[in-house]
């Protein structure tokens, strides 16, 4: 009986030279370690060779003085920054999170801050301008999160996140400088509201006044002499 060969017990036929570029494409897009066996299973080659060709690669790096290195952790391969560069990510990686806050959207945080939980509206209200990009931005910095909605109006609701707490150095929100009484309260700021309204003038009406009528000339005196 002729004895057969499991086809998938054989690697893919691919030349030698293909398997570091193989190994490098894989390992560019892993975001986690791989071993040898799920390499080896990408690429089409046994798991020794791949184990070996793995070794060299590392040790190539290493010697070439690249920016990255390819290390064995956790029981698999990855790609890393050098520790010497490590600075210089993290300098590329923060540029946008910490780079300064305007000036409009630190007073749009100060009104966050003392009041919340408090809705975009009220926040453009007491700075009178709307305040939508600068609520965005405060959010995607993590300064600012969603505390549910207003059960009256349904407007959505902000507070101050604990990141915020930690960038400016405190514990709780207790501890925040005493600037609340420069700021409105909510009740005072809707009567402010209804007032400035009830001060607008009215429309003036679109009839037109009716003009005056003419006075009557006086009559003559029947006393008056005629003239001769």
């Amino acid at each position: 009986m002729t004895e057969q060969t499991d086809a998938t017990d054989e690697p893919m036929e691919m030349p030698l030279a293909e398997l570091r570029p193989a190994l490098e494409a894989v390992l560019m897009v892993a975001d986690e370690p791989l071993d040898e066996i799920r390499l080896a299973s990408a690429v089409g080659y046994p798991a020794d060779q791949v184990a070996a060709t793995l070794s060299e690669l590392s040790a190539e790096y290493a010697e070439q003085g690249r920016g990255f290195d390819l290390r064995n952790v956790a029981g698999g391969w990855r790609f890393y920054t050098r520790e010497e560069y490590a600075p210089i990510v993290e300098g590329f990686v923060l540029e946008g999170q910490q780079a300064r806050l305007t000036q409009a959207a630190l007073e749009t945080l100060a009104v966050v801050a003392y009041q919340q939980p408090v809705s975009r509206a009220r926040v453009s209200a007491v700075r009178g301008v709307n305040v939508d990009g600068v609520m965005r931005t405060l959010l995607n910095r993590g300064l600012v999160e969603e505390a549910g909605s207003d059960g009256e109006h349904g407007a959505m609701l902000y507070r101050t996140t604990s990141y915020f707490l930690e960038r400016i150095g405190i514990l709780s929100l207790d501890e925040l400088p005493d600037l609340a009484p420069h700021l409105p309260e909510l009740d005072e700021l809707d009567s402010e509201l209804e007032q400035i309204a009830a001060r607008e003038p009215e429309p003036a009406a679109s009839d037109p006044s009716p003009e005056p009528s003419p006075e009557p000339s006086p009559e003559p005196s029947p006393d008056s002499e005629e003239p001769t």
